[in-house]
């Protein structure tokens, strides 16, 4: 076995539930869902399509401002950017839109438009969809190439703390959910990407690609 983020085959069992076994790699501190426990691809749709979200949401757009403002402070004037994984009711593009951005959407269920990772960004948004990643070493260093020097990736998930939360917590008990990121996993993603980055409030991470 093989951990999804690094590669490193330094995995461990770390818990179980009634829906599913979780793996811990000791390398990057990622916590995943061993491949023979995912969802199908159309059982995940199906999850996907149940999702209620949409531009004219007040809650969702105030639930997206966590990334969304925190972001918008630190771009400049009429930034190009993609949101990844924009879902079935894409919203965050709108948003940065309405002030005066320029942006694509991507979702391998909703918008899979294989161009926008052809070109390249000023700042790229992965809003509560890192999680959901199969392969995300892939899927991650894919965006990152496709970010400028001096770009930023924001991400927004749940945080794993420790083993003793990870039993009650919430955000495992979405069966879509399958890659559960620490503070460790990300310093390890900065170190890789040799980049700078800011922990916004809780689940809120900011990444800049050094010059």
């Amino acid at each position: 076995m093989f951990c999804i983020l690094c590669g490193k085959p330094e995995v461990s069992f770390f818990f179980e539930d009634k829906l599913r076994k979780y793996l811990w790699c000791e390398v990057c501190d990622l916590v995943f869902v061993p491949s023979y426990q995912r969802l199908s691809a159309e059982e995940e749709l199906k999850r996907y399509d149940q999702h209620q979200n949409s531009p004219d949401d007040q809650r969702y757009r105030n639930f997206l401002d966590r990334l969304f403002k925190p972001l918008n402070d630190r771009l400049l004037p009429g930034s190009y950017g993609l949101d990844f994984g924009s879902g079935p009711g894409p919203t965050l593009h709108l948003m940065f839109m309405e002030h005066g951005h320029a942006m694509h959407i991507y979702d391998c269920f909703y918008a899979d438009d294989q161009s926008v990772f052809e070109q390249t960004y000023d700042f790229i948004t992965a809003t509560e969809v890192v999680e959901h990643l199969f392969n995300p070493q892939w899927e991650l260093d894919r965006l990152w190439s496709c970010l400028k020097p001096g770009g930023l990736l924001g991400m927004m998930t749940g945080i794993v703390e420790n083993k003793a939360a990870f039993k009650n917590w919430y955000y495992k008990k979405d069966e879509t959910h399958v890659a559960f990121y620490s503070k460790k996993t990300f310093e390890w993603l900065r170190q890789k990407w040799q980049a700078s980055w800011e922990v916004i409030g809780n689940g809120v991470v900011i990444f800049r690609k050094n010059d």
